[in-house]
């Protein structure tokens, strides 16, 4: 069986969550391939609980599912620890997540470097979670890394630990007036988690070739979204890493060859946080609408979300830049009660249209959106399961975004529980 790629094609936050939980439950290995605890996936089982997760792969909570972190994560310990811990004093078992032995650890002075970074950029700042996650990426870039395997070795992570923190400290101290890490507190800290995490650290290539080749489908599943890629997003308001199909081979450990279906997931509307261009930011009450009764709050960080109508130009490069074979539509219920409903259909940019994401980040900066009104409706749809059930202008809006987007719909969410979907075609 192949792999399959789940992918975020607006700013994240798009529903992520409930598409692999949806998908989780039928594939026998879930991976998170990028990213660290900047982000996070609320999902809903079928019992009514609800979960945050943040490191852990959404497949933790399917029985006999193998949850997988993967080599293109950055990981810090103490998180994951309190994350698992927090699922099994709810009765979850996780005896069976593997940790790849190559992924980047984060540590006290990617946190500390983090934070001070940001706060001294002042009104430049990127809008960075101060987790350590960009930090800990330059290190595993410049290769000063230290990796999950360290763990195993603690006369290796001193080592490495004592050689980088001779710049770091330097940096902390020197520059920004703060306090020196010590070495010693770090490597007992440090020891502590491979105590707790060593028998969940694996070859994650290996499991993951051997299940491929045995014909069992893996789930590829990113945090964030396409446009905060590293190389293919709104740089510099971009994470650190790749969260597009692409990265999801290196991140993972599989070859491309491997990958089948890439399932874009997108919003009925846009949202982002943090900073950086949003051409369909809304300001007016509509923002706010959007925002009360989408529930748009950070999963992970607690911030409000900013909101806007659908990019169509946004999902076109999303669906060129990853190979998008379907998309996940989520969140329809929520236009629900709008007399009409508009969607960016083009830019305009010093008096000239496009209809492709602008080449240059201050053409981007620079971009007005081009609206075309579609009918809205007023009928409550989260009880409709097929996509004859939904208003006639509930399927006008989505066939149009299919023919603006270059991919076939294929689900499409019509509330926030698991079951609230219309499956217009199988994912799997």
């Amino acid at each position: 069986m192949p792999a399959v790629v789940l992918i975020g094609a607006q700013w994240g936050d798009e529903g992520k969550g409930k598409a692999t939980d949806l998908l989780g439950g039928r594939v026998p290995y879930v991976v998170r391939y990028q990213g660290g605890n900047n982000a996070g996936h609320t999902v809903i089982t079928p019992d009514g609980e609800k979960y945050a997760l943040h490191l852990i792969p959404s497949g933790i909570l399917t029985p006999g599912c193998t949850p997988v972190i993967g080599n293109g994560v950055v990981i810090d310990p103490e998180v994951l620890i309190r994350e698992l811990a927090g699922l099994e004093e709810r009765g979850v078992d996780t005896s069976r997540l593997v940790i790849s032995s190559d992924a980047h650890l984060i540590m006290p002075h990617h946190r500390a470097l983090d934070k001070v970074t940001e706060r001294f950029l002042g009104k430049r700042k990127i809008g960075t979670t101060g987790r350590g996650i960009g930090p800990a990426y330059g290190d595993k870039v410049a290769r000063v890394g230290i990796r999950v395997q360290d763990l195993l070795d603690l006369s290796i992570l001193r080592q490495k630990l004592e050689g980088t923190l001779q710049e770091k400290n330097q940096v902390l101290v020197k520059v920004y007036n703060r306090k020196a890490i010590d070495v010693d507190e770090v490597v007992e800290e440090y020891a502590g988690y491979a105590e707790q995490l060593k028998h969940r650290i694996a070859d994650t290539r290996l499991l993951l070739g051997k299940a491929l080749d045995a014909g069992e489908w893996v789930l590829l599943e990113g945090s964030q979204g396409t446009l905060l890629d590293v190389d293919h997003g709104t740089y510099p308001f971009v994470t650190s890493s790749n969260p597009t199909a692409g990265g999801a081979a290196v991140g993972a450990g599989v070859g491309p060859t491997r990958i089948e279906r890439v399932v874009g997931i997108l919003k009925a509307y846009t949202t982002r946080v943090g900073s950086g261009p949003f051409p369909t930011e809304l300001h007016d009450q509509w923002g706010e609408y959007l925002r009360k009764h989408g529930g748009e709050v950070g999963v992970t960080t607690g911030r409000d979300r900013r909101c806007g109508w659908f990019d169509a130009v946004v999902a076109r490069y999303a669906s060129r830049v990853n190979g998008i074979t379907d998309f996940f539509l989520t969140k329809l219920d929520v236009l629900s009660g709008l007399e009409t409903v508009p969607i960016c259909v083009a830019y305009e940019i010093d008096g000239v249209r496009h209809d492709e994401m602008p080449m240059t980040q201050t053409d981007f900066h620079h971009a007005t959106p081009v609206y075309e009104e579609m009918p809205g409706w007023f009928e409550d749809i989260r009880n409709c399961r097929t996509f004859d059930e939904l208003p006639a202008a509930a399927q006008a809006y989505v066939r149009r975004l299919e023919e603006l987007s270059g991919a076939r719909i294929s689900v499409i969410g019509v509330g926030p529980g698991r079951d609230e979907n219309v499956v217009v075609r199988d994912l799997l």
